[in-house]
């Protein structure tokens, strides 16, 4: 299920919501929003869960606004203004955005959900200790500027997995040698699923969303329709005769309903399944 999530709720309420609705307890996500944040949210429903290793949640699209000048202690607008500083030139705007794209190691925001000794970031900044993230590998694809004036920035960022678009605002200030927070974000991608096709939060509250198939999960995969025979084999857990040469592959019955994701064994030969759901 897509969900449209607005701001001001945190993701877990969205999974409660949704747990609420559905009458069920196992709904899971793949990637969370901050509170301030909108837009796409993709849940996993009942047995569907078990697919989470499979989804392609990548690359990730954001609609995003920098405010230039002010630096923030969660590097949103959120937080404490804890540095003011000049607005920066466009052409250095522009020339720093080009030294934040592609792999680059980026430093976590101080309120973030990393771990740091067994505790998570966010609760050590709260209490006022010190704290040193160390810095990780991420993966930024592209810049769209929208809109650049002295004040904001309004950009699209499509990158991988991992990377914080606050971090990206307080380090494109920094580069400018300027400041700047994350003003607003949307996340309109994840993958190939697109916020454009997600449940609005009142429809899901008011009981009006219906979950797609568990094969929507993973367009991705090729499908291999099975025959009955073969669906009962698969649920079985046994192997069956492949044909082709892709590694992975959704393995449907004759009326396109996911039955398990399977990988390629026996030298290529037999598929053999990893996640099975059980009939509906």
């Amino acid at each position: 299920m897509l969900v449209d999530k607005p701001a001001g709720v945190t993701s877990h309420d969205v999974v409660n919501d949704a747990r609420r609705a559905l009458r069920t307890r196992r709904i899971g996500h793949a990637g969370t929003l901050d509170p301030f944040a909108t837009g796409l949210l993709v849940l996993l429903v009942g047995h569907a869960t078990r697919l989470l290793p499979h989804l392609n949640g990548e690359p990730k699209v954001y609609r995003a606004t920098i405010a230039f000048g002010t630096e923030t202690d969660t590097d949103d607008v959120t937080g404490s203004v804890t540095r003011t500083a000049g607005l920066p030139d466009a052409s250095r705007v522009r020339e720093s955005i080009s030294r934040l794209t592609g792999t680059i190691d980026q430093v976590p925001p101080t309120y973030s959900a990393k771990q740091v000794e067994g505790r998570r970031a966010y609760a050590v900044a709260r209490r006022g200790d010190a704290l040193t993230l160390a810095p990780v590998r991420v993966t930024v694809h592209a810049w769209e500027i929208r809109e650049l004036s002295d004040e904001r920035l309004d950009t699209v960022i499509t990158c991988g997995g991992g990377t914080y678009i606050r971090a990206l605002a307080r380090d494109l200030g920094r580069l400018c040698d300027s400041a700047a927070h994350l003003a607003s974000l949307r996340r309109t991608h994840s993958g190939p699923f697109d916020v454009a096709n997600a449940t609005p939060i009142e429809d899901l509250r008011a009981g009006k969303a219906i979950p797609e198939p568990a094969r929507a999960a993973v367009p991705h995969l090729p499908a291999i329709t099975l025959s009955p025979d073969e669906v009962r084999h698969v649920r079985q857990g046994r192997t069956i005769s492949a044909a082709g040469s892709d590694p992975v592959a959704a393995l449907v019955d004759a009326g396109g309903a996911l039955v398990a994701i399977a990988e390629s064994a026996g030298a290529g030969e037999r598929w053999q399944p990893r996640v099975v759901l059980p009939d509906a």
